[in-house]
């Protein structure tokens, strides 16, 4: 059977972001996407814009030092332009480690992810893995 285009299009997505080609990660996003990040966290927010979107990501990297990771379990398509995956996240933080399950909840438009809805396993671990604005 072959693999839905949504979900082929967060797959390259996860392919892209795994492999540090932020240049194909946001060529997959509208100008205008959104990403919200549960929590209360430097990590936080609704992150709205293409450039916003690929900067938080950026920060993810830096704030770790390079040690961001993610791992995909699954990715489920709905066929009307949502797609769901779940990962597993690995960092390196200061003097702590993580290691979270999570998901992603994508809308796509026209063959582009215009938002996207994190969830995660444990959000008051991740407030106190990432801490508060430096």
């Amino acid at each position: 059977m072959a693999e839905h285009p949504d979900s082929a299009l967060v797959r390259r997505g996860y392919e892209a972001f795994t492999t540090g080609d932020m240049d194909t990660v946001a060529s997959l996003l509208t100008a205008d996407c959104t990403h919200h990040v549960p929590g209360e966290n430097q990590m936080s927010g609704h992150f709205k814009g293409r450039d916003n979107v690929m900067a938080m990501y950026g920060k993810l990297f830096e704030l770790t030092n390079g040690t961001f990771r993610v791992e995909l379990d699954g990715i489920y398509a709905d066929g009307r332009g949502h797609v769901m995956s779940t990962h597993k996240w690995y960092a390196d933080h200061g003097d702590r480690g993580i290691e979270m399950r999570g998901g992603l909840f994508f809308t796509i438009v026209g063959g582009k992810i215009t938002d996207i809805d994190e969830c995660m396993e444990d959000i008051d671990e991740s407030d106190a893995f990432w801490g508060t604005a430096t």
